[in-house]
């Protein structure tokens, strides 16, 4: 398959992830990141109080495959944001925090198994490898619930969640929203995929 990578923040509607050769940022790559993300941090503090910029931007500076996955993350539309820090380990947490699921990962089955499940209107890709190759995690429940009390998302989309081995072994997968100032978990069968859900991930930096 051959697909075409847009390295434009601004646009993350008309690709899917590959991974490239050399998980590394240009300089100029990497600036403009930097530069975007650091903006979200100063815009919203409330949702990493206790936490300063410049010892996150030493930490993704100092691991470059983290910087990487951070603009797969930003390449997306996630709209990836520090939510705080583990303090066993001293790394700093990152969520998507677009408004809405995030437009470059929408339209996909919950994990491979899924995909190749379908006989028909397979779609180019799931939710588990999209992550893999992004070296990102899907939000667990805990972790999504923790994003809501951030704010409101997902008021008009919904994202594919982490869901347990048991559940998934039966055929199900988890999904969840934000409707009537209230979040839901819901269920659909692995396979299912629609326009207007895709995931959200988490990065340890």
């Amino acid at each position: 398959m051959n697909l075409t990578i847009i390295d434009d923040l601004k646009n993350p509607d008309e690709y899917w992830i590959m991974p490239p050769l050399k998980k590394a940022l240009s300089p100029e790559q990497q600036n403009k990141l930097l530069s975007v993300v650091k903006a979200r941090f100063e815009k919203n503090m409330e949702r990493h109080k206790g936490l300063f910029w410049k010892n996150v931007q030493a930490r993704l500076e100092a691991l470059p495959e983290k910087l990487w996955s951070l603009h797969e993350m930003e390449r997306t539309g996630g709209e990836p944001e520090v939510v705080g820090r583990d303090t066993k380990t001293g790394e700093y947490l990152f969520y998507d925090c677009s408004p809405e699921s995030p437009k470059g990962r929408r339209n996909v089955c919950y994990d491979r198994e899924g995909q190749e499940a379908r006989k028909t209107n397979t779609p180019d890709n799931n939710a588990i490898d999209m992550a893999a190759a992004m070296g990102i995690e899907l939000l667990t429940e805990e972790q999504y619930r923790a994003l809501q009390d951030l704010g409101n998302f997902d008021t008009k989309t919904s994202s594919w969640i982490k869901t347990p081995p048991a559940i998934r072994q039966l055929g199900g997968a988890l999904f969840a929203h934000r409707r009537y100032g209230r979040v839901f978990l819901f269920h659909n069968s692995a396979p299912s995929y629609y326009a207007a859900r895709g995931f959200r991930g988490s990065l340890r930096v």
